[in-house]
Protein backbone atom coordinates (compact mmCIF):
# COMPACT_ATOMS: atom_id res chain seq x y z
CA UNK A 1 0.00 0.00 0.00
CA UNK A 2 1.63 3.52 -0.83
CA UNK A 3 1.11 6.85 0.99
CA UNK A 4 1.75 9.77 -0.22
CA UNK A 5 1.81 13.08 2.00
CA UNK A 6 -1.31 14.40 2.84
CA UNK A 7 -3.45 16.17 0.64
CA UNK A 8 -3.84 19.17 2.59
CA UNK A 9 -0.13 19.41 3.87
CA UNK A 10 0.24 18.95 0.32
CA UNK A 11 -1.92 21.81 -0.67
CA UNK A 12 -1.14 23.80 2.48
CA UNK A 13 2.58 23.84 1.48
CA UNK A 14 2.60 25.00 -2.44
CA UNK A 15 -0.25 27.48 -1.68
CA UNK A 16 2.54 29.54 1.27
CA UNK A 17 5.14 29.00 -1.68
CA UNK A 18 2.89 30.59 -4.45
CA UNK A 19 1.85 33.33 -1.68
CA UNK A 20 5.23 34.12 -0.36
CA UNK A 21 7.26 34.01 -4.18
CA UNK A 22 4.31 34.97 -6.56
CA UNK A 23 4.91 39.08 -5.86
CA UNK A 24 8.29 39.11 -6.07
CA UNK A 25 8.90 39.26 -10.36
CA UNK A 26 6.19 41.36 -9.91
CA UNK A 27 7.77 44.23 -7.63
CA UNK A 28 11.28 43.88 -8.26
CA UNK A 29 13.21 46.49 -10.57
CA UNK A 30 13.07 45.80 -13.87
CA UNK A 31 16.26 44.30 -14.63
CA UNK A 32 15.81 41.44 -12.54
CA UNK A 33 11.72 40.49 -13.01
CA UNK A 34 13.06 38.39 -16.00
CA UNK A 35 15.34 36.24 -13.89
CA UNK A 36 12.38 36.19 -10.94
CA UNK A 37 9.50 35.02 -13.71
CA UNK A 38 11.91 32.29 -14.45
CA UNK A 39 13.22 31.39 -10.85
CA UNK A 40 9.40 31.30 -10.07
CA UNK A 41 8.39 27.69 -11.55
CA UNK A 42 12.14 26.25 -10.56
CA UNK A 43 11.63 27.20 -7.23
CA UNK A 44 8.53 25.26 -7.57
CA UNK A 45 9.99 22.13 -8.59
CA UNK A 46 12.20 21.52 -5.32
CA UNK A 47 9.13 22.10 -3.32
CA UNK A 48 6.87 19.77 -5.63
CA UNK A 49 9.53 17.09 -5.39
CA UNK A 50 9.95 17.66 -1.22
CA UNK A 51 5.80 17.02 -1.32
CA UNK A 52 6.62 13.89 -2.76
CA UNK A 53 7.57 11.32 -0.13
CA UNK A 54 6.15 8.69 -0.30
CA UNK A 55 5.82 5.68 2.05
CA UNK A 56 5.41 1.96 1.37
CA UNK A 57 3.99 -0.76 2.87
CA UNK A 58 4.27 -4.19 1.71
CA UNK A 59 4.74 -7.81 3.03
CA UNK A 60 8.48 -7.23 3.55
CA UNK A 61 8.45 -4.23 5.35
CA UNK A 62 7.98 -0.95 5.50
CA UNK A 63 10.15 1.68 2.52
CA UNK A 64 10.06 5.13 2.79
CA UNK A 65 11.25 7.74 -0.27
CA UNK A 66 10.62 10.23 -3.01
CA UNK A 67 9.61 8.74 -6.72
CA UNK A 68 12.78 8.15 -9.44
CA UNK A 69 11.89 11.88 -11.31
CA UNK A 70 13.50 13.65 -7.72
CA UNK A 71 15.14 10.85 -5.45
CA UNK A 72 18.26 11.96 -7.33
CA UNK A 73 17.83 14.65 -5.69
CA UNK A 74 16.83 14.84 -1.95
CA UNK A 75 18.14 12.76 0.91
CA UNK A 76 17.89 8.96 0.64
CA UNK A 77 14.74 7.22 1.91
CA UNK A 78 15.02 4.11 3.89
CA UNK A 79 13.18 1.13 4.19
CA UNK A 80 13.35 -1.83 7.04
CA UNK A 81 11.98 -5.47 6.87
CA UNK A 82 9.17 -6.03 9.34
CA UNK A 83 11.98 -8.96 10.94
CA UNK A 84 14.68 -6.11 11.34
CA UNK A 85 11.82 -3.62 13.69
CA UNK A 86 12.90 -3.49 16.98
CA UNK A 87 10.42 -0.74 18.57
CA UNK A 88 8.88 2.43 18.22
CA UNK A 89 11.29 5.18 20.17
CA UNK A 90 8.85 8.81 21.07
CA UNK A 91 10.71 12.33 21.28
CA UNK A 92 9.01 15.03 22.35
CA UNK A 93 9.77 18.26 20.19
CA UNK A 94 10.21 21.37 21.21
CA UNK A 95 6.81 22.27 20.60
CA UNK A 96 5.26 19.99 22.32
CA UNK A 97 4.44 17.58 19.98
CA UNK A 98 5.91 13.61 19.43
CA UNK A 99 7.89 12.17 16.66
CA UNK A 100 8.31 8.62 16.49
CA UNK A 101 11.51 7.03 15.50
CA UNK A 102 11.37 3.49 14.70
CA UNK A 103 14.38 1.50 16.09
CA UNK A 104 15.98 -1.42 13.99
CA UNK A 105 17.66 -4.44 15.42
CA UNK A 106 20.98 -3.10 14.99
CA UNK A 107 20.37 0.53 16.28
CA UNK A 108 19.49 2.64 13.59
CA UNK A 109 16.49 4.76 13.88
CA UNK A 110 14.35 5.93 11.93
CA UNK A 111 11.87 8.69 11.48
CA UNK A 112 8.17 7.19 11.49
CA UNK A 113 6.48 9.47 9.16
CA UNK A 114 3.54 11.14 10.42
CA UNK A 115 1.93 14.00 7.55
CA UNK A 116 1.37 11.21 5.40
CA UNK A 117 -2.74 10.46 3.71
CA UNK A 118 -4.82 8.33 5.15
CA UNK A 119 -2.94 8.31 8.34
CA UNK A 120 -5.01 5.60 10.47
CA UNK A 121 -5.09 3.10 8.10
CA UNK A 122 -1.38 3.68 7.71
CA UNK A 123 -0.62 3.20 11.33
CA UNK A 124 -2.71 0.05 11.44
CA UNK A 125 -1.15 -1.67 8.67
CA UNK A 126 2.22 -0.37 10.07
CA UNK A 127 0.89 -2.21 13.65
CA UNK A 128 -0.23 -5.64 11.97
CA UNK A 129 3.00 -5.72 10.13
CA UNK A 130 5.45 -4.84 12.87
CA UNK A 131 3.48 -6.37 15.49
CA UNK A 132 4.34 -2.84 17.38
CA UNK A 133 1.49 -1.28 19.46
CA UNK A 134 0.76 1.99 17.57
CA UNK A 135 -2.61 3.19 19.47
CA UNK A 136 -1.01 6.82 20.96
CA UNK A 137 0.57 7.45 18.12
CA UNK A 138 -1.21 10.67 16.36
CA UNK A 139 -0.40 12.99 13.79
CA UNK A 140 2.46 15.16 14.52
CA UNK A 141 0.70 18.28 13.72
CA UNK A 142 -3.16 18.43 14.20
CA UNK A 143 -4.99 19.12 10.93
CA UNK A 144 -6.74 22.31 12.25
CA UNK A 145 -2.62 23.77 12.34
CA UNK A 146 -2.74 22.94 8.41
CA UNK A 147 -6.36 24.22 7.60
CA UNK A 148 -5.68 27.65 9.20
CA UNK A 149 -2.38 28.02 7.06
CA UNK A 150 -3.97 26.69 4.02
CA UNK A 151 -7.04 29.53 4.74
CA UNK A 152 -4.59 32.38 5.09
CA UNK A 153 -2.37 31.49 2.28
CA UNK A 154 -5.18 31.27 0.32
CA UNK A 155 -6.43 34.54 1.02
CA UNK A 156 -3.32 35.88 1.27
CA UNK A 157 -2.98 34.30 -2.42
CA UNK A 158 -6.50 36.44 -3.18
CA UNK A 159 -4.85 39.40 -2.56
CA UNK A 160 -2.07 39.28 -4.00
CA UNK A 161 -3.89 38.34 -7.10
CA UNK A 162 -6.83 40.93 -6.69
CA UNK A 163 -4.18 43.70 -5.65
CA UNK A 164 -1.69 42.88 -8.95
CA UNK A 165 -4.90 43.46 -11.10
CA UNK A 166 -5.34 46.71 -10.24
CA UNK A 167 -1.77 47.96 -10.31
CA UNK A 168 -1.41 50.72 -13.01
CA UNK A 169 0.63 48.93 -15.01
CA UNK A 170 -2.21 46.23 -15.52
CA UNK A 171 -4.81 48.70 -16.26
CA UNK A 172 -5.66 49.26 -20.16
CA UNK A 173 -7.10 52.88 -21.46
Amino acid sequence: MRYPIAPLIRFTLLTLYLALVLPLPMVAPPELKPWLWAALPLGLLPVGAMLSEQVVLDADGIHVGYPAWCGWLLRRGWQLSWAEIAGLVPITTSQGGTVHYVKSRHGSHYLLPQRVGRFPDFLERFQQGSGLDTLRIGRITPPWTYWTLAVLSLLLLIGEVGAISRAPWMQVN
